[in-house]
């Protein structure tokens, strides 16, 4: 058994720069599809509903990614054939994405690019745990968080640079604006050619290296406990088929049929496994979700009310802005159209002070530790989104951003470095992706019952939603002090830049 060496701050760089592409990406998307939905002819309180198709894409892809490329081992190496197949079906959907002509066309495109977007996505995550020793593993994953932030910059304001150079911002009825357009064009050009950088110049450990190393930890295939796998099934199909019957009958919103969908699912899911004992991808995955480590079902907890939070930010920054601060709801109008831009400012804003964040955050890690300074970043985010609801001035937004950006990339680096010191390398894709439940399961949540909770509560008003968000990144904070304190987490290094 051996060590794993120590690598350079540029391998560590190399290794980490196609995430700046697949933010591309992401940002494009998060800053942009509710203003398409918007601009096809959505309602506002249908918005929620055409998002699902992002978290339920990731619920179902990143799992299954995971669990093969854990198995993958070719020319091109055990996680970076995903990053390519995953960039190339990408870059098509950028291209397709803002030339859709209807809203529902404009829906499925959205499932093929999230879905495209969780191929590249998931192994990277898994690549930073296979190819750093734990001491710099905190490291790596800020790494990742920087070109989040960068990425995330650039492709927020594309559309605002763009109207700036004298490209058209708004169209006829019905019709996407030039700006949106032409945005999505180079954010899949560049998502392309990051994630090739980090293909093509990187390499990756064979498996029988990978697990000669010291970290490699002890894989045992969870036992199921069967009987309890049947009780577990039960409950929560019974649970869903409660929750049908309570929706119908007391006529609540048909949004929520789709959480109460998610319960019978998961029991019928838990009923198969108790009974089908031959082992698959789906029985492995199951199995190893319903006996996940101590560790991971704390940290689920925290990313719960993390990824609830962000979004609601999603989904209703543009909503909320556009109606509060510019006094608009009409899509067509320059107002609109106007705040719609500054909004994807404002994202970039975040993205931005998440860059200078990342470099912050291990020697926050040092000082602190990992749990204490996740704590105090999501309290920054949480104070960042209930601030919206009192400022006024929409300049002035970019105040509230500075907490949203320490809690985002907090939020996409320190739960992964707890996580990754806790699972053994031959499972690293498979536990990553299930980690991955719990960033969509709350997505899901939000888009099922945020609508409800702002028409019953808020007055439709979809600017509450943002505070909502920060009520749930203070939860979240209070649950990291649950997280039991790795094993010499204040040893946590930081690569020295050249």
């Amino acid at each position: 058994m051996t060590s794993k060496p120590r690598v350079s701050f540029w391998q560590i760089w190399n290794m980490c720069f196609g995430f700046l592409g697949i933010q591309f990406g992401f940002a494009l998307q998060n800053a942009n599809v509710s203003r398409i939905f918007q601009t096809l002819g959505a309602d506002v309180n249908e918005i929620p509903i055409l998002w699902i198709a992002a978290p339920l894409t990731g619920l179902i892809v990143q799992p299954i990614v995971g669990y093969y490329s854990d198995r993958t081992w070719n020319r091109l190496g055990r996680r970076r054939p995903y990053f390519l197949f995953g960039a190339i079906l990408t870059t098509l959907a950028l291209f397709v994405m803002p030339n859709s002509p209807t809203l529902w066309i404009a829906a499925g495109v959205l499932w093929i690019l999230d879905a495209s977007i969780n191929v590249s996505m998931e192994p990277f995550r898994a690549f930073v745990g296979d190819q750093l020793p734990p001491k710099q593993r905190a490291a790596g994953y800020a790494m990742q968080s920087f070109f989040i932030g960068i990425g995330a910059v650039v492709a927020s304001l594309l559309p605002w640079i763009l109207a700036r150079f004298g490209v058209e911002n708004t169209a006829e009825a019905g019709a996407i604006p030039d700006t949106v357009k032409y945005a999505f064009y180079a954010g899949g050009a560049i998502l392309f050619a990051a994630v090739g950088w980090t293909v093509f110049s990187t390499r990756e450990y064979p498996p029988d290296v990978l697990n000669s190393f010291d970290d490699a930890g002890t894989v045992e295939e969870p036992k199921i406990n069967t009987g309890r796998a049947r009780r577990d099934g039960v409950l929560w199909l019974m649970a869903g088929v409660l929750a049908v019957a309570l929706i119908y009958f007391q006529s609540l919103e048909a949004e929520l049929y789709l959480l109460a969908a998610g319960l019978i699912v998961y029991g019928i899911a838990l009923l198969v496994l108790s009974a089908w004992q031959r082992r698959n991808a789906f029985t492995a995955i199951m199995s190893d979700l319903h006996e996940m480590p101590p560790a991971m079902r704390r940290l689920a907890v925290v990313q719960f009310f993390s990824w609830f939070a962000l979004f609601a930010m999603w989904i209703y920054t543009t909503s909320g802005v556009t109606q509060v601060h510019y006094g608009t709801t009409d899509p067509q109008s320059a107002a609109y159209n106007e705040g719609a831009n500054w909004v994807g400012v404002l994202f970039a804003a975040y993205s931005g002070f998440a860059a200078i964040a990342a470099i912050v955050i291990p020697f926050m890690v040092r000082g602190f530790g990992l749990r204490v300074s996740h704590l105090i970043n999501l309290w920054l985010g949480a104070l960042g989104l209930a601030s919206f609801v009192f400022i006024r001035d929409p300049q002035f937004l970019i105040v509230a951003m500075i907490g949203v950006g320490f809690a985002w990339a907090s939020i996409v680096s320190l739960p992964y470095a707890l996580l990754s010191n806790n699972l053994p390398a031959a499972k690293m894709g498979v536990y990553m992706g299930i980690f991955n439940f719990f960033i969509v399961i709350p997505q899901l949540l939000a888009a099922s019952v945020l609508g409800f909770m702002l028409r019953a509560f808020a007055g439709g008003q979809p600017i509450y939603a943002l505070v909502i968000g920060g009520a749930s990144l203070f939860i979240a904070g209070l649950a990291v002090l649950r997280v039991a304190n790795p094993q010499a987490e204040h040893a946590t290094t930081v690569p020295a830049a050249p």
